[in-house]
């Protein structure tokens, strides 16, 4: 098996060398110095920026780190049979360390398990970033099914994907923790080429009992790109014998090979006698190894200039990139097993695919690989293939060159559709015909170039803001999902944003509401909570259609409808909070007589001395003025048969596996699928294989009384075609009040509310039945299950 991934996207270069030289490409017009829009400047806070870090450093944190992680690990709380592999480590200049961690169970590798530990300047644990559960188990590292097995199912998953003489590589034993349930699983990988030419590296992850598919993503990566639009640029290059070579000392040493039409190996190392590289036509050979030299100096000083990142690894070491692969191809890809950068031709091997935006945009997927490791799969592998627009797109903005100037579109210099259109659009990425301007539910299902849609568009709208604009003389219109107008950041913010939150944040499996929280925790740490520029990237998510917007000044949060018997105590904490620093004051119109409110704390306390129902409004103010408003019902009643009472036994499941009947695992505290409210919760489905999970109470409805049944729901799902599959009814005795699926998946958790005074008099079974197919996981969560009388 390939030590790492192959990756492979539209767009790819490296770095560039030692002495500096000029490159002559004739029939490049200078362009006047290109005019750009003005973008707000957001100050960071200087203790959040990272740190560089030379090789030699670098490698005496991973070292601490190596021999710190066994202590590491039961600090934070992980089983006797884990241990935790350093994979990188970053610092910030207030002595800040983020150290990403792999694992392992009982030796086996966790997929899915990778972990952020953030610790202080004085090694004091600070929190910890997490994909899935932090402690793994399963319940038997035997395997049913047999390797063999496992490598003939893979090696179908590729043949169904148009792929060309696949064939099984590898095979191992892993423990899936990606989504769902931690499962034993085998993980294969199968090579050969894709429907396009473009090798292959199918993972697929099979259950180690059932046999079912349980995830599978592609790590050679494709995009879009461009050749021969640099213009006149100076190259890193080093003097050899009576020659020069394509070898940038100066930048890890990178070099630059031409493939000559192969489709493996490293290929010859480009070499010059007078230091004078190419003519600006694909003819010559060396034009397109000029342009992808180029683009990989370009993103090696864009990172380490901007955000102090030594190198793709961030260990000073540099890949190296390979031009002229095969014939025609129109493509160009990543691959972490050489750690290098491969470009085709393009049509008519006229075109190769090495502009400035294609070469970031590749390297960026090393970038990836080597910090949050985004699967090429599902939302995590758009969010993998929006990563490289944006740092393809920064960087050409960050390269000013005039020959190729700054803008929101990608592959723009490569005619690959035939009638001069870009492969992307940042600002509406819908114009392309199949990415998507907003977040839906279903969107992990479509290609990766796709669903990266959403995450670009964030990019635009928090570097440009909304509405029209002229930017380097391109046009752009962008819309937004809730109609609503976002306010610019500017790119530069917005790229250090993405940058942190990618390097201390995301995870594999990060989906779109993590990229959010991801986002928005950089944006706390380099700007400040509640900074214009963190509100603004609220915003910019909210126009995509992932979580609200930002709601400055005073939230007061609905307590919900209130009962009090007459003349009893009642005592009710009203809860708010303000963007704004200070106290809170607290007033109340429509009481019940006998009740008031605490100015100063929002507790509202007294005796109910008359009967009837109140609609009551708090209205909480903060220092400047700023206010929030809630209104809810309190009724004050006559106590008798049907008192407000709650029915049902455990209702958040906090007292652990009692009271209610359920499936072995149903009721449980795993963080991969964390509580609404509490540590426990129930979780039925999430193997990915044939199952039915079942959860139930009985309880008995006091005659003549109304009852209202609430709980919390979250559904997430690995299905990747929009078919029903999963199904999850929810009963009352044989009365089904509704039934959901894979198709109904939520970000976090929502409220559910049923009647069910027509049970009065009745001993009523609630039950809830989690149905799930031999194909990928669903997972129905419930939590904070009420049911309530109503007097």
């Amino acid at each position: 098996m390939r030590s790492s991934p192959r990756k492979a996207l539209v767009a790819g270069a490296l770095l560039a060398g030692t002495a500096m030289v000029a490159v002559v490409l004739p029939g490049n017009a200078v362009a006047d110095t290109p005019v750009q829009s003005p973008a707000p400047t957001a100050q960071a806070r200087p203790g959040a920026l990272p740190l560089r870090i030379n090789p030699a450093e670098h490698a005496a944190l991973l070292a601490e780190a190596q021999e710190r992680r066994a202590a590491t690990a039961r600090a934070i709380g992980l089983g006797r049979q884990e241990v935790l592999l350093p994979r990188s480590v970053a610092r910030d200049a207030d002595g800040s360390v983020h150290t990403r961690y792999e694992r392992t169970f009982a030796g086996l590798p966790v997929l899915g398990g990778d972990l952020v530990v953030h610790t202080a300047a004085d090694g004091t644990l600070r929190g910890v970033t997490r994909n899935g559960t932090m402690t793994i188990t399963v319940a038997s590292t035997t395997a049913v099914r047999h390797a063999e097995s496992a490598k003939s199912s893979a090696v179908d998953r590729a043949r169904a994907r148009g792929a060309k003489a696949p064939t099984a590589e590898s095979v191992r034993k892993v423990v899936w923790a990606g989504s769902g349930r931690p499962t034993l699983a085998w993980e294969s990988v199968v090579g050969g080429l894709q429907h396009d030419g473009t090798p292959s590296e199918l993972h697929v992850i099979t259950h180690a009992t059932t046999g079912a598919v349980l995830f599978e993503h592609q790590a050679v990566k494709n995009g879009t790109g461009t050749g021969q639009y640099s213009g006149g640029v100076t190259l890193g290059t080093v003097k050899s014998g009576s020659g020069y070579t394509l070898n940038d000392a100066t930048r890890g040493g990178h070099k630059t090979h031409d493939l000559n039409g192969g489709g493996s190996g490293t290929g010859t190392l480009f070499t010059d006698a007078d230091d004078v590289w190419g003519n600006g036509l694909p003819s010559h050979r060396q034009t397109a190894g000029v342009d992808a030299h180029y683009g990989a100096q370009l993103t090696w000083d864009y990172y380490k200039n901007v955000h102090a990142r030594n190198g793709i690894r961030n260990d000073g070491v540099a890949a190296y990139s390979r031009v002229h692969y095969g014939t025609a191809y129109v493509n160009a890809f990543w691959d972490d097993s050489c750690f290098c950068m491969t470009y085709g031709d393009g049509v008519g091997n006229a075109k190769p695919l090495t502009s400035i935006d294609v070469a970031a945009h590749e390297m960026t997927h090393g970038v990836t690989s080597n910090t949050a490791g985004l699967r090429y799969s599902s939302e995590s592998g758009g969010l993998n293939e929006a990563t490289s627009d944006i740092f393809g797109t920064a960087v050409e903005f960050w390269a000013n060159n005039p020959s190729d100037p700054g803008d929101y579109h990608l592959g723009e210099k490569v005619d690959i559709n035939g009638d001069g259109t870009p492969m992307r659009y940042m600002d509406r990425p819908s114009k392309d015909g199949a990415s998507k301007d907003t977040w839906y539910s279903g969107i992990g299902n479509i290609d990766v170039h796709f669903s990266s849609g959403p995450a670009n568009h964030w990019f635009y709208l928090a570097s440009e803001g909304s509405g029209t604009k002229t930017i380097n003389g391109v046009s752009y219109d962008s819309p937004t999902s809730d109609g609503l107008p976002v306010t610019a950041i500017g790119r530069d913010a917005a790229a250090k944003i993405w940058y942190r939150a990618l390097t201390t944040y995301m995870t594999s499996s990060t989906t779109y509401a993590g990229a959010r929280t991801a986002t928005l925790q950089a944006a706390a740490d380099l700007y400040g909570m509640y900074s214009p520029t963190y509100n603004n990237a609220t915003n910019a998510w909210a126009a995509v259609n992932v979580g609200p917007r930002i709601v400055l000044g005073v939230t007061a949060t609905d307590p919900g409808s209130q009962y009090t018997a007459v003349n009893t105590a009642a005592n009710l904490q009203v809860q708010a909070t303000s963007t704004n620093p200070g106290a809170l004051t607290y007033s109340a119109t429509g009481l019940p007589a006998g009740l008031s409110i605490n100015a100063s704390t929002g507790k509202i306390t007294g005796t109910a001395t008359t009967l009837g129902t109140s609609n009551v409004t708090v209205t909480v103010k903060d220092p400047t003025n700023a206010t929030g408003t809630t209104t809810f019902a309190w009724k004050v009643y006559t106590p008798g048969p049907c008192d407000p009472a709650q029915l049902l036994g455990n209702p958040g499941f906090e007292s652990g596996r009692t009271v209610w009947t359920a499936t072995t695992g149903v009721i449980d505290n795993y963080s991969v699928q964390p509580a609404h409210t509490g540590s426990w919760r129930a979780w039925l489905t999430g193997y990915g294989s044939t199952h039915t999970d079942t959860l139930s109470q009985t309880v008995t409805v006091p005659a003549g009384c109304g009852a209202t049944l609430t709980y919390w729901q979250h559904v997430d799902t690995d299905e990747t075609t929009p078919s029903l599959r999963d199904k999850l009814r929810v009963q009352a005795n044989s009365t089904t009040l509704a039934t959901f699926s894979n198709l109904d998946t939520t970000e976090g958790y929502v409220k559910k509310t049923y009647d069910l005074s027509a049970f009065a008099g009745q001993s009523v079974t609630l039950k809830f039945t989690g149905t799930e197919d031999n194909w990928y996981q669903t997972s129905f969560v419930i939590d904070d299950v009420a049911l309530t009388i109503n007097p």
